[in-house]
Formats: structure tokens, C-alpha cells, sequence
């Protein structure tokens, strides 16, 4: 488990410039969340990877977004026929092609009315866009180097300690330097922030064992009461705190 009030007290500072807005915290919060319900037993760096990734590709927001321009003129931006949908990027790390919205729907046994495919819009959803976060980086949705998938556990494993590389998973573009970046390019900027965010969850990380077990007591009370014909008696009955 991380404990969420010493991450964000870390994180706030940095790669965060001091403070954090509501959505910041939901958008963390939904991440971390569905980290802990499905993906926590795999290493910290990943989901520290994933986190700085996220801060990259939303501007720091940390909440599901559109593609900016909704893709223009490319082909997976055109209206599907069969849907009606329109498959340009959405999420937090952005999602593009029907294809890749149907296996975002098979992977997280989504459908009816959830399901990404046919409303493509569910995509961001928090929960949505947080378990295709994990997916997509664990499983290698995103770009492939040589044939070969870019996953997270490529880049982080027992020889191999690489955010810089990792970028690939993502995004081709590690060594480009964008104009607001005082010079630094975007490998070393996916670096500090996973630098960031793996030192918070370092210091917020709660080992199972550390977390007391959950026990329930079943308590039962006999009440006998004597009430006179006509007279109806309700009981209320509060759990406490």
C-alpha cells in the first residue's frame, strides 16, 4: 500500500511546483488505486515510470485527456461507420485506433455501456484511463523496437535500471529538447520526474506485513420487550464508529 498522505506531501514539492490542485490528487489517487488493486505486487519503479510518464503527456495534470485537434486528418481520427465513434487519443497516456479500444475493452473485461470501443469516451474515465496506463506500459501497447514490444519490464528489471531508454515505451522522442524546457531533453525530463515520484513512493510505501489485519466481531444481542396491545415498538440500531 502507499500511504497517500506522505506521497503527496513529497510529491508536492517535487516534480510538483508546491502545490496540488483537487483534480492532481483524484487523477493520483485513481492511479494509485488501481496500482494497488491489481499491479502492486510488481516493482516500484514501474509504477513510479508510469507516474512520470503521465505527468509528461498531460502537462502535469494527471487527469485523462483528449488529443489535442482531436488527431486533424489522421485515418484513426476519420468517424468509424460501424460505431460512430471517432478513435483519436484519449486517457492519460493516449490511446489511438479502434483496435487498440477493443483490446483496452478484452483486457479489463469491459462492455455494454463501458465499453471503450463503442463509446470511445470512456477511455476517460479515471479508472478507465489508469488501468490502460498499467496495461499499456506492462504489456507493450504503445511502440515496439525490432519487433519487440517496449514494456516496462525491459527498461526495469534486476540488470536494469533505464527511465532515460524508457521513454521508448511511450514516445521515440527522448532525445528531443522542447522550447520550454531550458535545454533539457525529454528523456531527462521523463527522468527527473521518475527520480521524483520513485523517491515519494520510496518514503509512502507500506509493506503488507505492516498493515494490521481487518477483523470483524459478530455481536448478538437478545432484547426482550413487553409492550401493551396497540403499542408498536421500533427498534433503531447504529453501528459505531
Amino acid at each position: 500500500m502507499i500511504d497517500r498522505g506522505i506521497f503527496f506531501d513529497n510529491v508536492r514539492p517535487d516534480p510538483f511546483p508546491g502545490e496540488l490542485t483537487q483534480q492532481q490528487v483524484d487523477g493520483m489517487d485513481a492511479i494509485l488505486d488501481a496500482w494497488e488493486a491489481d499491479y502492486a505486487d510488481n516493482d516500484l519503479r514501474w509504477l513510479a515510470n508510469a507516474m512520470a510518464q503521465t505527468y509528461h503527456e498531460v502537462s502535469g495534470t494527471m487527469w485523462p485527456i483528449e488529443e489535442y485537434g482531436h488527431g486533424g486528418d489522421a485515418e484513426y481520427a476519420k468517424t468509424d461507420p460501424e460505431t460512430g465513434q471517432q478513435y483519436y487519443g484519449r486517457g492519460l497516456i493516449q490511446c489511438t485506433w479502434r483496435e487498440n479500444y477493443a483490446r483496452a475493452d478484452k483486457e479489463l473485461g469491459l462492455s455494454g455501456d463501458d465499453s471503450c470501443e463503442m463509446k470511445a469516451d470512456n477511455m476517460l474515465k479515471p479508472d478507465v484511463a489508469a488501468s490502460c496506463l498499467f496495461e499499456g506500459m506492462i504489456e507493450g501497447w504503445y511502440r515496439s523496437s525490432g519487433g519487440t514490444p517496449n514494456t516496462l519490464g525491459k527498461y526495469f528489471n534486476d540488470g536494469r535500471d533505464d527511465p532515460y531508454e524508457a521513454r521508448e515505451i511511450i514516445n521515440g522522442d527522448k532525445s528531443k529538447v522542447p522550447s520550454w524546457s531550458s535545454g533539457v531533453s525529454i528523456g531527462n525530463l521523463i527522468v527527473g520526474y521518475h527520480k521524483a515520484f520513485l523517491a515519494a513512493l520510496e518514503k509512502a510505501y507500506v509493506p503488507d506485513e505492516d498493515v494490521g489485519p481487518t477483523t470483524e466481531t459478530i455481536v448478538t444481542i437478545n432484547i426482550s420487550i413487553d409492550a401493551p396491545p396497540g403499542v408498536k415498538v421500533l427498534v433503531n440500531v447504529e453501528e459505531a464508529e
